[in-house]
């Protein structure tokens, strides 16, 4: 289950979140498979810090899996 502001929407990561718990709870894998990746770093936890940009050129490979509950 996600979470939603005032407004009624929902973020990205909260989004994220309850779709990993939604499918980990059933026993579900969760594969990502990202090629290019660009990243911004920021400097410091200061919104408005200036970034640093990485990027990863090949794939970068994220599996997770959970059993049981």
């Amino acid at each position: 289950m996600t979470t939603t502001d005032q407004t009624g929407s929902t973020t990205w990561p909260e989004l994220a979140e309850g779709l990993y718990g939604f499918l980990t709870g059933r026993g579900a894998t969760i594969e990502y498979e990202l090629d290019k990746l660009d990243i911004l770093v920021p400097r410091d936890g200061a919104d408005d810090a200036p970034r640093a940009r990485w990027q990863l050129n090949g794939t970068v490979r994220i599996r997770t899996s959970e059993t049981g509950r």
